[in-house]
């Protein structure tokens, strides 16, 4: 279908491939440097065409509607660099003899890889991926939630994990995100998993989202937790500024990939 599209459609439909497949009419005029009547005229035709869905001011492609993050294995290869980076970056917070909780999320996966040379690590997770790696090595503990395994993302959810994890009180819990907007915080597509998210934030001592800059405006149904419970956020761009503004007022300390250790307020 995108032979038939004009010079702007396809422009759009770029920039939502590099936002995941999701994003907001308000940030494509912002990034086109179009206006939003512009987009939104260009976004009918693309609807009717058959190539996104429009919904309450954001534009989805349909070839990701149906399954809005993809299995792990997909997930795994979008923004790659820039979640490996955000991952070693991660890996720099953590002590040695830490305990911690691990979610599911692609750049979680990669966390628990540059966390392989860490020693005496006690690791909770719900994430068959995150055992794997973190298990068997380096004098670690690891400690797997029970239940029913998910076949798209190896994840385990459910009454038996979430009563298993309320055994556990950690140093540190490293989450993931779908989306973080200024009005709704952070947010993902599936319940289960904003379920498990808010359950393990409560029992951490230290809260890090780890959020690839694809994830900023980008907004899931489905909403974590206050957002002011977390306590940084990793990333390897800078937001907008009305985002920049609301981590600020929800007293998130961030953290840029190229700029170690380097918080919100001093920007």
């Amino acid at each position: 279908m995108e032979p038939y599209a004009n010079h702007t459609q396809r422009q759009i439909l770029n920039e939502l491939r590099k936002a995941g497949g999701l994003q907001k009419v308000s940030v494509l005029a912002e990034v086109l440097d179009i206006s939003g009547e512009t987009v939104r005229r260009n976004v009918k035709r693309l609807v009717d065409m058959g190539a996104v869905e429009k919904s309450h001011g954001s534009v989805q492609l349909v070839d990701e509607h149906e399954q809005e993050e993809g299995n792990l294995q997909e997930r795994l290869s979008l923004n790659e660099s820039a979640k490996k980076r955000i991952a070693a970056y991660v890996a720099t917070m953590i002590p040695n003899e830490s305990s911690l909780f691990l979610d599911i999320g692609s750049t979680t996966a990669y966390i628990a890889d540059a966390l392989r040379s860490h020693r005496k690590l006690m690791i909770v997770t719900n994430s068959v991926y995150v055992a794997y790696r973190l298990s068997m090595r380096n004098d670690n503990r690891v400690f797997m939630a029970g239940g029913e395994l998910r076949g798209e993302d190896g994840g385990v959810f459910g009454v038996d994990a979430m009563a298993f994890v309320a055994n556990f009180n950690t140093d540190f819990a490293i989450l993931s995100t779908a989306g973080v907007d200024a009005q709704n915080g952070f947010t993902l597509f599936d319940l289960e998993e904003a379920i498990f998210s808010r359950h393990i934030m409560e029992k951490s001592g230290t809260r890090i989202m780890a959020c690839d800059s694809s994830k900023f405006e980008r907004e899931g149904p489905v909403t974590i937790g206050d957002p002011a419970l977390v306590d940084h956020l990793v990333t390897d761009a800078m937001p907008t500024e009305n985002l920049k503004t609301a981590l600020q007022n929800w007293g998130v300390e961030f953290h840029l990939t190229d700029q170690p250790r380097t918080p919100l307020s001093s920007f």
